[in-house]
């Protein structure tokens, strides 16, 4: 584990992983899952246009209603994108209930190895730089995967509800940011 955290970046987006990253999509799609987290849904043909609305949502422009500034990292290993996160700078009474200030996702073939731990604890470190104290992290109580990496990075779970349009249970953590 510890030579994997030093062959570890957690990145921006940029044009020399084009490839990586959109075969890390393809995955996720060929195994027919979410696409977590939401910005792996933004169109991506066009790279440098791809790279522009990442870059603008990060300022805050060009939201769409109820959206806030966002920020997108990758988690590279060598010359592949191994993982996603996004964290978003502040909540909404939406993202309070589900969605929270970071989500994440990890390359289906590249799971089990301590990436998603990885990428959630530096983006933790991110969110840090930006003043938040703390970041709410949502997930559904029967995601065991996500559930253990998040207790593991600190996160205490503060609530949970059942989501109707869901179908499921949804808990609510809390991870503190500050040393």
């Amino acid at each position: 584990m510890r030579g994997m955290k030093e062959t570890l970046q957690l990145v921006k987006p940029h044009a020399r992983l084009r490839d990586s990253y959109r075969g890390l999509v393809r995955e996720f799609k060929d195994r027919g899952e979410r696409l977590i987290p939401f910005p792996l849904e933004f169109p991506h043909d066009d790279f440098r246009a791809y790279l522009a609305t990442i870059t603008a949502c990060e300022r805050g422009e060009g939201l769409p209603k109820g959206f806030v500034p966002h920020s997108t990292y990758w988690l590279v290993r060598g010359s592949e994108v191994v993982g996603v996160s996004n964290l978003r700078h502040a909540l909404t009474d939406s993202l309070r209930v589900e969605g929270g200030n970071i989500g994440y996702g990890i390359r289906p073939s590249a799971r089990r190895r301590g990436h998603a731990v990885e990428i959630l604890r530096r983006t933790c470190g991110r969110a840090r730089e930006l003043g938040l104290a703390q970041v709410l992290l949502t997930c559904s109580r029967s995601n065991t995967g996500s559930v253990r990496t998040i207790v593991s990075c600190g996160g205490e779970l503060r609530s949970q509800a059942f989501l109707p349009e869901r179908g499921e249970v949804i808990h609510r953590y809390i991870i503190e940011t500050t040393p």
